[in-house]
């Protein structure tokens, strides 16, 4: 019980990272990144193919983290004319176009097949100890993300960022470089979804082109609003709620006549109508975000 318990821990502290580097884009900036997954995939695929090369998980784990923030910076440069819906598909396109490349470069990620045998961070140890190395360390990585996410959110550009969310317009006109603001609002949401995806692959040991489809992102935006827009605790609520429905609804099939991809698609479907029931009677999420007074 313990080790079921710790693995649905694991995996919230996982989705409360990915939604919280969502959260300072969408909640801070206003931007709407339906591709976020593709940097979970950079920090997995790097933990996982320096793992192989053995040149070390950890130092894939760093590899990962700075090539996802270099892809982010250099996303919000290259897509600094487009805003709203078109922001939107183009990260979309992006992270599609990165699975693609992925499942059909088999030599280096090992294609639709995926790279297994992905050394742990917290080194080879067994039972009890390993279940909680995990934990405390999924634990430590989702506290660094929450403590950077708050650090940015009281600093000048997280100021720079809600004018920007507000009226982009009016942001320009009081001289704060919108195009640089997003840029490395970006490269710090790629570092804290990499971080996550990387620890993910060492968790369990594996690292596929499954693991980065479009839906991922879907979940991820659904724990942001439902736990609330723009607050980061918003985030972590929002992830150990939609994660416990998510994983309690495997066991539909104990008490359900229904084939498996049957009980899979009855979980989306309610992981969708409960988003839809937040937009529709709580658009602000649980926590909901207020304007806040700032000392001079």
């Amino acid at each position: 019980m313990f080790d079921y318990v710790a693995w649905i821990a694991i995996l919230v502290c996982c989705y409360a990272m990915i939604a919280i580097s969502l959260n300072i884009q969408s909640g801070g900036a206003g931007m709407i990144n339906l591709g976020q997954v593709a940097f979970v995939g950079i920090g997995g695929y790097s933990v996982a193919i320096f793992s192989r090369a053995g040149m070390g998980v950890w130092a894939g784990l760093l590899a990962g983290v700075v090539i996802a923030a270099g892809a982010g910076y250099l996303l919000g440069r290259l897509g600094r004319t487009l805003g709203g819906v078109y922001w939107a598909i183009a990260t979309l396109a992006v992270a599609e176009l990165l699975r693609l490349i992925i499942s059909n470069t088999d030599t280096v990620t090992g294609g639709m097949q995926g790279l297994g045998d992905v050394a742990p961070l917290w080194g080879e140890l067994h039972g009890t100890a390993n279940t909680l190395a995990r934990l405390a360390m999924a634990l430590a990585f989702l506290a660094a993300v929450v403590l950077a996410a708050v650090h940015l959110d009281r600093s000048q550009l997280g100021r720079s960022l809600r004018i920007i969310r507000e009226n982009e317009p009016l942001a320009a006109a009081l001289g704060i470089d919108v195009v640089s603001a997003k840029s490395r609002v970006l490269a710090l949401s790629g570092a804290a979804a990499a971080l996550a995806g990387g620890f993910h692959a060492s968790d369990i040991s594996f690292v596929g082109p499954d693991q980065l489809l479009p839906f991922q992102t879907f979940l991820a935006l659904t724990m942001v609003v439902i736990g609330g827009l723009g607050r980061i605790a918003g985030a972590v609520v929002g992830a150990v709620i939609v994660e416990a429905i998510y994983d309690g609804t495997r066991y539909f099939r104990d008490f359900l006549d229904l084939a498996s991809d049957q009980i899979a698609a009855l979980r989306i479907l309610l992981v969708g109508a409960i988003l839809l029931g937040f937009l529709l009677l709580r658009p602000k999420g649980i926590i909901a975000d207020h304007p806040r007074r700032v000392r001079v």
